[in-house]
């Protein structure tokens, strides 16, 4: 359930006569005429603050018992804290719907549509707002807006997060009462302005929703094209090969042990973090292997000293780093210069093959393609994702045409890859600049001078 709606642009209207957004009568100022650091230019009136059971009315939710199947037959939406997302508040993921006795026998109710819907345990700090009238579990506070626009203020609490989840610190269960929300300060501006700010932030997230969607399908188009530039099981030729390889024959199947010089894992300094240093040999962890790419930006470091106490983990160009246990399990990638001469913990396998035999990037795509990850699945035990030893890494079955055919396919699936990173690098740009703006146009500084041009502008400039 998606309740996104198509909203003007970034930039703000020239100020127009008359067309001052006043202060909302009846509502205590805030002092010294505080306003956001960032704001719209026809708009100079003060905003002011009010407890949020002062803008609405809030109400719990509840969950028909699960063991009566009467209940869970019906139309009305029922959610549950993991159905919506965070710093979303548009996406509701409804699955499971109740009816009228279901209701009527819970501390269930019906929350009308255009609600703002807190998590208040077991995810503090998401928030969404549905489109339709919908019932929740009692990990839900809900509020229904009567003097404050629900999407102002759904983007007011995403950009006052970490205030919202401090409601519940220092409980035996974490999150917040009834109690601890209706307290809540807000601070708002005149309806026109709300809407204003609402439509800016929404606007950004209509753009984060099409980057978002462009990554998946990009993807989506890789996961389709590595299954068929492997063979499925059981069989000797891909279903999709580069023309000049047609006439190349049947790929062999070799057990990775025998293509290999190193199958091997580092361990973590006595003392853990506090031999981390700033500056070093870099300290490769399972959280610097992503799927196919290195997450360099909190990489450790380690000293000389305490490099030489492990020579045997020593990373060289061109090693497979692949995750063998926790929940990254299968995630791998190749080294590269900037983490040469560097070291793994023990959660991190270094596999260093024979280059002229296997290639390091034929190997990682393979070990990312479904084939790879349905040998890794098969080492665990019930399905659950829990470590893998030497051994099983030793004996994965590798499908594998001539050298030549190895680095094509290697290449093509890795220009996919670029594609993915920029598109990743996008996303998260706009990601960070929707954080920088809400910041900006929801805390105040205490100035309140008009902006000099048509959008957003700081205090006092």
């Amino acid at each position: 359930m998606s309740n996104k709606k198509t909203t003007p642009s970034l930039r703000g209207t020239p100020p127009k006569e008359g067309n001052h957004s006043p202060s909302p009568k009846g509502w205590q100022a805030k002092p010294d005429g505080v306003v956001p650091r960032l704001r719209f230019p026809e708009f100079r009136d003060d905003w002011v603050v009010a407890k949020l059971c002062e803008l609405g009315k809030l109400c719990g939710g509840g969950t028909p018992d699960k063991s009566v199947a009467e209940y869970w037959q019906g139309d009305i939406p029922w959610i549950s804290s993991s159905d919506i997302y965070e710093d979303d508040i548009y996406t509701i993921s409804v699955t499971r719907f109740i009816n009228e006795k279901s209701i009527s026998e819970s501390a269930t109710k019906i929350v009308p549509k255009g609600s703002v819907l807190f998590v208040s345990r077991v995810g503090t700090g998401k928030l969404a707002i549905n489109d339709i009238d919908v019932c929740t579990s009692q990990d839900f506070m809900n509020f229904i807006p009567k003097k404050v626009s629900n999407y102002f203020l759904g983007y007011f609490f995403i950009a006052n997060k970490s205030a919202l989840v401090s409601l519940g610190q220092g409980t035996s269960i974490k999150g917040f009462s009834k109690g601890d929300l209706e307290k809540f300060e807000v601070i708002f501006p005149g309806d026109l302005e709300q809407q204003k700010i609402a439509d800016c932030l929404s606007s950004i997230d209509d753009l984060i929703t099409a980057q978002t969607q462009k990554l998946n399908t990009l993807k989506t188009h890789k996961k389709g094209l590595m299954q068929q530039l492997f063979p499925a099981e059981g069989e000797t030729l891909p279903k999709l090969r580069f023309p000049e390889f047609h006439d190349a024959g049947e790929w062999e199947e070799n057990l990775l042990d025998s293509k290999v010089i190193k199958v091997g894992s580092g361990i973590t300094p006595r003392g853990g973090d506090k031999n981390y240093k700033n500056n070093g040999r870099p300290f490769v962890r399972s959280q610097n292997v992503g799927w196919g790419v290195l997450l360099l930006d909190d990489v450790a470091y380690i000293d000389e000293q305490t490099h030489a106490t492990f020579p045997s983990t020593e990373i060289e160009n061109g090693d497979v780093l692949l995750n063998i246990t926790g929940a990254s399990i299968g995630r791998s990638t190749v080294a590269d210069y900037r983490i040469k001469g560097g070291n793994v913990n023990q959660h991190v396998c270094i596999i260093r093959l024979k280059t002229a035999e296997l290639t390091p990037q034929f190997l990682n795509q393979y070990l990312l393609s479904q084939y790879g990850q349905k040998q890794i699945d098969s080492f665990q035990a019930g399905g659950n994702r829990q470590g893998l030893n030497f051994a099983q890494v030793r004996s994965f079955v590798i499908p594998h045409p001539y050298r030549e055919e190895q680095i094509k396919v290697a290449q093509f699936l890795s220009s996919i890859d670029d594609l993915i990173a920029s598109q990743t690098q996008k996303l998260a740009t706009l990601k960070t600049h929707k954080k920088a703006l809400m910041q900006q146009l929801f805390q105040a500084d205490g100035n309140n001078h008009p902006a000099p041009s048509g959008h957003p502008s700081r205090g006092g400039q």
